[in-house]
């Protein structure tokens, strides 16, 4: 879809989009080509697409997948969704809100997702998937270049944190690309970037520790200058801390932004057992 049948479209419709919903599509043919062959999609894949818009992706991904779920917010996208692709036997177009849709209990391990998310949600819905019990194989999301560099970041860059560590718990880091403001209408303030993530083989974290898991990174990073070890000391038992940090290999005074994800698994890990053990 060109620029020119996005404006006509939205024209013909007297559809004036709404910043709050961070709608602005991607109209950049090449882009587009780009993000559906990063997806590597066959016939029998199944794609969750979130906020579709006006569907220029949507039509690329039915050509090429089984079947594709597109959860759209805004009842006048859906209804011109509707009309463009109503015909489309692999298509099931979902009028709802995404965040709200994903909190319900699906099993998505055999979902790809293939999406450029709207702004205003991008990085919650990208850790509402990653930390389901049965997360997508495989994400390729387009979203504003300062989240994609905050879910890219490693241990010792300012854009490590909690975003990061959440993310990287349950993918590895595949290819990534920026894309440019220009190839959006509306054109954005800033420039946006597409990450593939792909599902890791083997899980870094035991289920029954993953509760445990987000509370210990979210506490770390509650405050990123203070000492990790005072700010889990609040939370648990000074021995249950020193007793993790040992194994995990951390000094005591290293601070969130220095420990790598498989050290906050092995904090989590640790923390868990012994709050098992207490309960029994």
């Amino acid at each position: 879809m060109k620029l020119s049948e996005m404006r006509q479209l939205l024209a013909e419709r007297k559809i004036q989009l709404t910043k709050s919903l961070g709608q602005t599509f991607l109209h950049d043919a090449n882009q587009l080509e780009r993000i559906a062959n990063c997806a590597q999609l066959g016939t029998h894949d199944k794609v969750l697409e979130i906020g579709p818009g006006l569907g220029p992706l949507t039509e690329l991904l039915l050509r090429r997948a089984r079947r594709v779920l597109a959860i759209e917010k805004d009842r006048r996208l859906v209804d011109l969704l509707t009309e463009r692709f109503g015909n489309a036997p692999n298509l099931q177009l979902i009028h709802a809100d995404a965040l709200e849709y994903l909190q319900q209990n699906h099993d998505w391990r055999d979902w790809k997702v293939v999406s450029n998310l709207p702004y205003s949600v991008g990085s919650r819905i990208v850790v509402e998937l990653a930390q389901k019990p049965q997360p997508p194989a495989l994400l390729v999301v387009t979203l504003q270049l300062e989240v994609a560099q905050r879910i890219l970041a490693g241990p010792g860059s300012e854009n490590y944190g909690l975003l990061s560590v959440l993310v990287q718990s349950r993918y590895e880091i595949g290819k990534h690309f920026k894309i440019a403001a220009s190839c959006f209408f509306p054109q954005p303030e800033v420039d946006s970037a597409c990450i593939v993530l792909q599902g890791r083989v083997q899980p870094l974290l035991a289920s029954s520790a993953q509760s445990t898991f987000v509370e210990v990174v979210k506490k770390a990073f509650s405050q990123r200058r203070k000492m990790m070890s005072k700010l889990l000391k609040e939370k648990w038992a000074v021995g249950q801390v020193e007793a993790a940090f040992s194994r995990a290999g951390l000094e005591n005074n290293i601070r969130a932004e220095a420990v790598s994800v498989k050290q906050f698994v092995e904090l989590a890990g640790v923390l868990s057992s012994r709050e098992e053990k207490q309960s029994a």
